[in-house]
């Protein structure tokens, strides 16, 4: 991590040889004047907190107008400088991302009111510009990583909002090593306890692994460089703490049934040379049965894309090993910023959308749709499973994806496709075996829908099987309808009497 502005220049230039590096510099300037007169809780100066999420954003690779607003993103909220003067200064691009985490800052409201107002406020950012949403990834990480100097209350809430909101959002975007990140700084303040013990077993089998996890290395290198592939990297990836603890407790806090402690990573330069490196390591040492998953065939619903083998290694150890190309590496460690970050290879930067679609689109929906604070709370649990919960992908008959929250139903499913094939359906085939519409739905299963246009509706019961919002709220619409004909068709009876 950077101290200096100095060494912040040094690596944007390291990456973006031809980055205008004196408006950078103007930034800091402008962002440090602004500061001059405010510490940080610790009793640093302030212009620290912005220089370092700002070197958050140099290690992403992104481009100059993202570094430029992470330096000034505190300026229209803490000093007297406005927004006009800031796109004056530097742009109206630059102003309108400072704006955008401006909106995401402080706010008056306290407990579930703060919460509500806080998630919604994240929502429409999200969807006006996805770029507002990672420089405010490095604002809070940076006040995690420093939440020692704030009184307990405090740091347990702003923990626990980012382990619940944060860090989930950062998955969707599939920046990998920022959620994990995220995780790992929250965690240790929400649950103590358990990071101590987490950190504790992460220590002891890391250290018993690392001599042998370093001649694995090797041996890999040998195979693959011997049967004339090309290698552009091959290293050891160690778990995240809070990703492991997760693991820890699925298994029963067995760390022999947790394989991928330390996963290795070979980067190739291509994709036939990812399923060329697969052969090779299988050629090698016996996978274990169940454990080989493509994801460059079937990519998970947030864009990662990988082969994962786990094998038999020397001495019958066991190792997990993750295969990609630098393209898909590096869309995994930053997700959705990689769009933008700088490509010396290509001399440019990538341009990805400003407002991606699909699940983003639904969060601004969102935003429409529950705009009073009371239903909102009530539809809270309800958008965090459709929205921050681990995600499948199942398939169509005809082979189209449907991206689901993990435990989804065929009544899920059948809602995702269309709400009349919710409304109508009679029956479902899952891998072409008859089934029943409550159970749940795992990635890979093709899913064939049975639908009888007689049909009225969906069963009330459904509700209880649903695990969508989208599906739960078609069912009680179709319910609310339903009793109205009813009481009209009554009230009717009545009159003509």
């Amino acid at each position: 991590m950077v101290k200096t502005i100095e060494e912040l220049l040094q690596t944007v230039a390291s990456y973006d040889p031809t980055a205008d590096l004196s408006r950078i510099r103007h930034a800091y300037d402008f962002a440090a004047k602004a500061h001059s007169q405010q510490k940080r809780a610790s009793g640093e100066p302030y212009i620290v907190h912005p220089l370092t999420a700002a070197s958050t954003l140099a290690e992403m690779r992104l481009p100059t107008v993202m570094i430029i607003a992470g330096l000034l993103h505190d300026v229209p909220e803490d000093t007297p400088i406005t927004l006009d003067e800031i796109k004056n200064e530097f742009g109206e691009e630059v102003a309108k991302l400072v704006s955008g985490v401006t909106k995401l800052g402080k706010i008056k409201y306290r407990g579930v009111e703060r919460y509500i107002e806080n998630l919604r406020k994240m929502f429409l950012a999200i969807a006006e510009d996805v770029r507002v949403i990672i420089i405010r990834f490095a604002d809070r990480l940076h006040n995690l990583e420093t939440l020692d100097s704030i009184p307990p209350k405090k740091q347990y809430r702003v923990a626990l909002e980012s382990l619940e909101i944060y860090a989930p959002i950062a998955n969707r975007l599939g920046m990998g090593e920022m959620k994990g990140r995220l995780e790992d700084a929250a965690f240790r303040y929400v649950y103590p306890k358990e990071y101590q013990w987490t950190v504790e077993v992460a220590q002891k089998a890391v250290h018993q692994q690392d001599v042998y996890i370093e001649k694995i290395i090797q041996l890999t290198r040998q195979e693959i460089e011997n049967a004339g592939l090309p290698i552009e990297d091959i290293h050891g990836r160690k778990k995240h703490l809070y990703s492991l603890y997760r693991k820890l407790i699925k298994n029963e806090r067995n760390i022999a049934r947790v394989y991928d402690i330390i996963a290795l990573r070979v980067i190739v330069p291509s994709v036939a040379d990812c399923y060329a490196a697969l052969g090779v390591i299988h050629g090698k040492w016996t996978p274990l049965k169940g454990r080989i998953k493509d994801y460059i065939a079937q990519p998970k619903p947030n864009g990662y894309r990988s082969l994962h083998t786990t094998v038999f290694c020397e001495d019958g150890e066991i190792v997990e090993f993750q295969i990609r190309t630098m393209e898909m590496h590096e869309a995994d460690e930053f997700g959705i910023a990689s769009h933008w970050a700088y490509d010396e290879r290509k001399n440019r930067a990538h341009r990805g959308p400003t407002t991606p679609i699909g699940w983003m689109q639904q969060l601004a929906d969102i935003q429409q749709e529950v705009a009073d604070k009371k239903q909102f709370l009530k539809s809270l649990e309800e958008i965090k499973i459709d929205l921050f919960k681990d995600r499948i992908f199942v398939f169509t008959p005809k082979g189209d994806v449907i991206d689901l929250p993990e435990d989804s139903t065929p009544v899920d499913f059948a809602y995702a496709i269309h709400t009349d094939i919710g409304n109508t359906c009679t029956g479902v085939k899952i891998n072409d075996e008859l089934s029943q519409l409550d159970r749940p739905l795992k990635s890979g299963d093709i899913v064939e829908v049975f639908t009888d246009k007689n049909r009225k509706g969906p069963n009330p019961d459904w509700i209880e099987s649903a695990k969508t919002r989208h599906a739960k709220s078609k069912i009680r619409q179709f319910a609310r309808t339903n009793l109205a004909s009813w009481i009209k068709g009554i009230q009717g009876k009545f009159i003509k009497r």
